[in-house]
This record gives structure tokens, C-alpha cells and sequence, in this order.
């Protein structure tokens, strides 16, 4: 099956705009091989570039809470780089430290809740009426049921 590039491009646009994204040169590239993830991007802030991964066979069911959610980590991607630097400055470079990798996991944990947020919330606020994605507690329910 997989998704469809042409509706993945234009949900792209249009959240750029929305975001104040514009002055970013996002390229879009689809993950044909078998990948934990729905989407993630990488970026260059250097030269404003940013890669947007997408599953072809995603776990969200929403392509456009997908694409928000990734442009919102490209948003906040300074305050991102800044706090992990933050924890590394204070805790060092010691992976195997429990207090650097408890720091690490609380920050992880709290950007994933806020991004997905605010994903929700700029989604309500632009009349998006497609039912949020619950692909991953889906996944879990599944799972613990035998389905």
C-alpha cells in the first residue's frame, strides 16, 4: 500500500507556513525498509536543511498529526540541542552514568509529551477533523488482548 508523497508534500507546505517554517528547505525521503518509527527528521541548522523520514507502512494513522509533529520538532530545535548539551555539561559524556541517563530520559520523555501537545493542539485549532492516531497504544492493546 504505503502513503501517499503527493498528500505527505502538501501537508508539508501547508504546516510550514503555519509553523513559520518557511525559511527551511525540508526534503522528504520515504522508508521503504522495516523501521520502528512512524517519522523523524533530521536536521541542519546550520544551513536551515532538514530531512523529513516517513514510514511507508507507518504506525500513526494520521499522515497530517505525523508531518505537525515532526515540523514541531524542527521548531524546537535549538531549545532540543541546548537542554541535551545542558545534561551532558552537568552529568558528562558517560553514557553508563544512571544519573546522566535518568536526566536524558526525563528530557526525552517530557519533549515527546510536549511536542505531541502541541501537535494536538495546532491540529484542533486548524480544523483538522481526522481522528487522532492511536497507533502505538493500539499496538499495546493488541498485543496484551491477542489480537
Amino acid at each position: 500500500m504505503g502513503v501517499d508523497v503527493n498528500k505527505l508534500e502538501k501537508l508539508i507546505s501547508k504546516w510550514q507556513d503555519i509553523l513559520r517554517l518557511r525559511d527551511w528547505d525540508i526534503k522528504l525521503k520515504i522508508v521503504d525498509t522495516e523501521w520502528r518509527k512512524s517519522g523523524d527528521i533530521k536536521i541542519d541548522m546550520d544551513d536551515r536543511k532538514a530531512v523529513m523520514l516517513i514510514n511507508n507502512n507507518p504506525k500513526s494513522t494520521n499522515l497530517e498529526e505525523l508531518v505537525v509533529h515532526e515540523l514541531l520538532h524542527l521548531k524546537l530545535w535549538g531549545l532540543d540541542q541546548m537542554l541535551e548539551g545542558l545534561i551532558v555539561r552537568v552529568f558528562g559524556e558517560d553514557d553508563d552514568d544512571i544519573k546522566k541517563e535518568f536526566a536524558m530520559n526525563q528530557f526525552f520523555l517530557l519533549l515527546e509529551s510536549t511536542v505531541e501537545d502541541l501537535t494536538k493542539g495546532f491540529l484542533k485549532a486548524n480544523g483538522c477533523k481526522e481522528e487522532l492516531s492511536f497507533g502505538r497504544l493500539q499496538k499495546l492493546i493488541d498485543d496484551e488482548i491477542g489480537c
